[in-house]
């Protein structure tokens, strides 16, 4: 099993390309990066987490610039997205954005996709979706991407994203594309991954009983005929008997990082990493 990494990606956080180094040196397989455009002041849609958002929310930066920076600095570092928000881009330029980082990287993109939390966050973007069929119109999305990532001249037909032929070059290193991870762990999230995701990439906190998800999960798959891998993003500071057990599991890959213990203070950062290096050899 591989192990990788999770930052909010603030400016007051350890640079990407710093960070990056360090993640590489110590043998971390990759960074993910996720990511919020802006977030509406009104605050209507509640923190899922609970309670006051967290403030490094307000200060997250792009994550395609950032892993960019990453990328330069390393020569093995996986680059995921962690997740995108795939409904909150105009598709064409998101095709270009991953295609040229994939290719510039040497293909090295993990991209991780969802749908978000804040409904007044998507309105923004796209009022022409409603809440309720964000799902159905990110599987457009990716399918839409997709095409512009293999087919020579592109064209997508959809209620939510339609174009006629166009050519998107170059195409991203990775083919036929980057692998798409999709960050979802209730039910309609599980069953658009087993239909169209390349990887399931929920968070362990969110699926209770990680081994019993887990199991539904691949019961699923094998029912739609597909075997599909599966990455944890891991809440909180997990212990290495919990890595281990994901590991007897199957899991392809853990995100460590998320909401971990002085995830806000960048000073903790490299001793987190420390304490976690001796388990990547451990777990692969």
């Amino acid at each position: 099993m591989e192990l990788g990494f999770s930052t909010m990606n603030t400016p007051d956080d350890v640079r990407p390309d710093v960070l990056g180094r360090e993640l590489e040196q110590r043998g971390f397989a990759s960074l993910f990066i996720g990511e919020h455009s802006h977030i509406p002041t009104s605050r209507r849609t509640p923190y899922p987490g609970g309670g006051d958002m967290p403030e490094p929310y307000r200060w997250m930066m792009d994550p395609f610039v950032s892993l960019a920076v990453a990328a330069s600095a390393t020569e093995r570092l996986q680059l995921g997205l962690g997740v995108c928000l795939v409904l909150e881009h105009h598709v064409l330029d998101l095709a270009k954005s991953v295609a040229t980082l994939d290719l510039l990287s040497g293909g090295r993109v993990l991209f991780g996709v969802g749908v978000g939390w804040n409904e007044e966050e998507l309105a923004n973007h796209r009022p022409d979706v409603p809440w309720s069929l964000r799902y159905r119109a990110a599987e457009e999305c990716v399918g839409a991407l997709r095409a512009c990532w293999t087919d020579q001249e592109s064209e997508y037909h959809g209620r939510f994203f339609d174009f006629d032929p166009v050519w998107l070059l170059p195409k991203p290193a990775t083919q036929p594309h980057p692998p798409v991870l999709l960050g979802a762990a209730g039910r309609l999230g599980m069953e658009h991954a087993v239909r169209w995701a390349d990887e399931w990439f929920p968070m362990d906190a969110a699926l209770g009983n990680v081994a019993k998800r887990v199991g539904r999960f691949r019961e699923a798959a094998a029912a739609a005929g597909r075997d599909i891998p599966i990455s944890l993003v891991t809440f909180g500071d997990p212990t290495p008997e919990t890595l281990h057990g994901y590991r007897e599991l199957g899991i392809r890959r853990a995100i460590i990082g998320a909401a971990r213990a002085g995830w806000d203070d960048p000073a903790t950062t490299l001793p987190f990493l420390d304490r976690y290096a001796p388990l990547v050899a451990e777990l692969a």
